[in-house]
C-alpha cells in the first residue's frame, strides 16, 4: 500500500461499442450492441445508450434484441479493436515502463516508475493529461482511477464512469470502501455474495466488522484472509509490465447443432488453422493441443494430446485436434466446437513424427483422390459465426456456412454461390467508396457510405452479389484520407 495515489487504473468506456460509434458517424448517441447475430449468439458490449433498456453484456443477443428492438446489433471487428488498443498502450507506455494490459481496453500504470507522479496532485494532472490525450488520438471517452493499490485504483475507474476520473487518497479507503457492496471486491461473485448476503454481510464495512476469524470460518483461510484484507483497503501487488499469455484458443458456437460427422472434423480442422493464425500472431509456439466440445445437453467434453516438443505448424495442430475429436462422442449434436493451444513457448521445435504422421496422410489423400474429390484438411475457413468472437469480413447472420456437397460432374454450369453480409461488417463500393453493411435479406444488402469524421453518410440497396462491392478492412478512426474518393456523407453519383 502506498503512501501516494501513484498507481493508474485505465478502462475504455463501454469500448467495442464505442469504436463502432466513432467509426460510424450515424450510430453517436444511439444504442449500439455488438455481438454475435446468430440464434445463439451473445452481447459482447453494450453502449451505454443500449444499457438504458438493460442490455448488458453476456446476455443473449436475443433478450437484447427484445429489450432495445431500435438499437443497431453489429458484429464485432476485432482487428479494429486492437488497433485502437495500440494506441491507447502506446500513451501507456509513454507515462511509464510498469504497464500491465489486462485486456484491449484496460490496465494498470505505475505512474511512480516512470517519474510522472509521485504525490497526489502530480498524479491528478497525468490522469487528466492521459484521458485528453486518448481522446484526442482516438475520438474515444477512458475512465481513469488513481489510488495507492491497484485494487483502490480499479475500484476508482469503475466509481468514475463513465467519462471520469477519481482519486483515493491514501488514508480515506476504509470509509470510502464502507458503505459499497461486498461485490465491489475483487473475487467476491455471485456464489460468494449470497453466502455473505445470507450471513448478514452486504456491504465493505460490514465485512471489515466481521473480523478476520469470522471470515475464514465462513469461507475459509486462504479466501477469508483475503476478503478481510481487501475490505481493509489493504493491497500490495505490484503492477507487472509484462504477462504471458498461457494459452491461445478460438471456439465457435453454432446456430444450430451440428450432426454431420464429416462437417464436425471440418469445422475442427477449420478451427485448428484459426487456432495457428492466432498463435504465430502471438509469437509463440505450442507443446499441448486441446479439443473442447459442447454438446447438444451442455455438457462440455475436453481433451488434450502433448506433443514431442512446441510447434506452430498447422498441419501438426490439424492432425492432432482430428485424433483428439475420434475419442469424442458427438452422438445426439454439437453446439460448439473449440481448438486450443497451451504449454507455449517462443521458440518452435519441430515435432518431427507428427509431421511424418502429417506427410503419411496427405499422401493416403493424395491416392484416395485418383480415384474420386477429396475434401481439403486445410479447407478454407467458413464466413460467420453465431458466436461473438465471430470474423469480422462478410458473413451471415447464422452460424458456419455448410460446405458444398460434392457432384458428380455435370456440363450444366453450376450456379454461383449467395454472399452473406454480416450487420456491422466493412465494405468498399467502386462507385460510392468506403461503407457499412446495416443489414441484408432476401438477395438484397443495405450499405451506409460513411467514415470516421465524416457526417451520416447516405444508404444505398444493392444485390448481395453485385460485383462492385467488396469486403473492406475497417478505416482507421483518426487520420484516415482516401484522396479521389467521395467523402461519406457529401455529393455522391446518384445509383444507376
Amino acid at each position: 500500500m502506498r503512501a501516494a495515489p501513484t498507481i493508474l487504473h485505465l478502462d475504455m468506456d463501454a469500448f467495442y461499442a464505442s469504436v463502432e460509434q466513432a467509426s460510424k458517424p450515424s450510430l453517436r448517441g444511439k444504442a449500439v450492441i455488438v455481438g454475435g447475430l446468430g440464434p445463439r449468439g451473445v452481447v459482447a458490449t453494450a453502449s451505454y445508450e443500449a444499457r438504458r433498456f438493460g442490455v448488458h453484456s453476456a446476455m443473449p443477443m436475443a433478450q437484447a434484441r427484445r429489450l432495445c428492438p431500435n438499437g443497431a446489433c453489429l458484429i464485432p471487428r476485432f482487428s479494429l479493436y486492437r488497433a485502437v488498443s495500440d494506441v491507447v498502450m502506446a500513451l501507456l507506455r509513454e507515462l511509464s515502463p510498469l504497464v500491465e494490459p489486462l485486456s484491449l481496453d484496460e490496465a494498470f500504470v505505475d505512474l511512480e516508475a516512470g517519474g510522472t507522479a509521485f504525490d497526489a496532485e502530480s498524479a491528478l494532472e497525468t490522469g487528466q493529461r492521459l484521458r485528453a490525450d486518448i481522446l484526442a488520438a482516438t475520438g474515444l471517452n477512458a475512465s481513469v482511477g488513481l489510488a495507492g493499490s491497484k485494487m483502490l485504483a480499479k475500484v476508482a475507474s469503475e466509481e468514475a464512469k463513465p467519462d471520469g476520473l477519481l482519486l483515493i487518497e491514501p488514508g480515506t479507503e476504509r470509509a470510502l470502501l464502507a458503505p459499497m457492496s461486498v461485490r465491489t471486491l475483487p473475487g467476491v461473485g455471485p456464489a460468494t455474495g449470497e453466502h455473505l448476503r445470507r450471513a448478514g454481510i452486504t456491504t465493505v464495512g460490514e465485512l471489515a466488522e466481521a473480523g478476520e476469524d469470522e471470515l475464514v470460518r465462513m469461507v475459509g483461510r486462504s479466501h477469508g484472509v483475503g476478503l478481510y484484507r481487501m475490505a481493509l483497503g489493504l493491497d500490495d501487488r505490484p503492477v507487472v509490465a509484462e504477462r504471458d499469455a498461457k494459452s491461445v484458443s478460438v471456439e465457435d458456437t453454432f446456430d444450430v447443432d451440428l450432426h454431420d460427422r464429416v462437417r464436425i472434423r471440418n469445422e475442427v480442422q477449420r478451427l485448428a488453422d484459426r487456432c495457428v493464425h492466432r498463435l504465430r500472431d502471438s509469437g509463440h509456439s505450442g507443446r499441448t493441443i486441446v479439443l473442447k466440445v459442447r454438446r447438444y445437453d451442455f455438457s462440455t467434453l475436453t481433451r488434450s494430446e502433448t506433443l514431442r516438443g512446441p510447434t506452430d505448424d498447422p498441419a501438426v495442430v490439424r492432425e492432432a485436434a482430428a485424433r483428439l475429436l475420434e475419442a469424442v462422442d458427438t452422438t445426439g449434436g454439437v453446439r460448439l466446437l473449440g481448438v486450443g493451444v497451451t504449454g507455449l513457448a517462443d521458440y518452435t521445435q519441430e515435432d518431427l513424427f507428427a509431421q511424418s504422421m502429417a506427410a503419411e496422410a496427405a499422401a493416403e489423400a493424395a491416392a484416395a483422390g485418383e480415384g474420386g474429390a477429396v475434401e481439403p484438411a486445410g479447407a478454407a475457413e467458413a464466413a460467420g459465426t453465431g458466436g461473438a468472437g465471430g470474423s469480422g469480413g462478410p458473413a451471415g447472420p447464422g452460424g458456419p456456412a455448410e460446405a458444398p456437397e460434392r457432384a458428380e460432374p455435370s456440363d450444366e454450369p453450376e450456379p454461383a454461390r449467395e454472399r452473406r453480409w454480416a450487420a456491422g461488417s466493412d465494405v468498399r463500393h467502386a462507385v460510392y467508396g468506403p461503407g457499412w453493411v446495416q443489414g441484408s435479406g432476401v438477395g438484397r444488402v443495405t450499405v451506409r457510405f460513411e467514415r470516421p469524421g465524416s457526417p451520416p453518410g447516405r444508404v444505398r440497396t444493392f444485390r448481395v452479389d453485385d460485383p462492385e462491392l467488396e469486403p473492406s478492412d475497417p478505416l482507421p478512426l483518426v487520420g484516415e484520407s482516401a484522396a479521389g474518393e467521395p467523402a461519406a456523407g457529401g455529393p455522391v453519383p446518384e445509383e444507376g
